[in-house]
């Protein structure tokens, strides 16, 4: 992948992981508590809405737009996806785009969590004031 093509797919994804970490953390009002509901187990549909809308802002939910996606990440596993005979290529194509983006996002996202849970303050509570 030419390097320009890299830069744009690090910028991309970058640019996704902040956003929702941000409105992780605004959710559930901190780092610490978005990474305990993340490993509780958020609806698979809220992070399928985030992408799509990601895929829509950054004109990726096409053809081009996926296969941009996939030679980003050309290395990774496909993993069990079921193929529809009577599906458009492009339909797949974008199916399978949006599927490594949500693996890689995630991963991304509790790493940041990760890192912003040890620079919150700590809650000493009313008997330490």
């Amino acid at each position: 992948m030419d390097l320009y093509k890299r830069q744009q797919f690090e910028f991309l994804l970058q640019t996704a992981v902040e956003r929702w970490v941000e409105r992780l953390e605004q959710r559930f009002r901190g780092a610490d508590r978005a990474l305990d509901r993340i490993h509780a187990g958020l609806p698979s549909s809220e992070l399928e809405g985030f992408v799509d809308a990601v895929f829509q802002d950054f004109l990726l939910d096409n053809c081009d737009g996926a296969c941009f996606i996939l030679r980003s990440l050309s290395q990774r596993r496909v993993g069990n996806i079921t193929w529809d005979a009577t599906v458009p290529i492009e339909t797949l194509l974008i199916r399978m785009a949006k599927d490594q983006f949500s693996k890689l996002l995630s991963t991304k996202t509790i790493e940041m969590l990760e890192q912003h849970s040890g620079y919150e303050p700590v809650d000493m509570g009313a008997d330490h004031q």
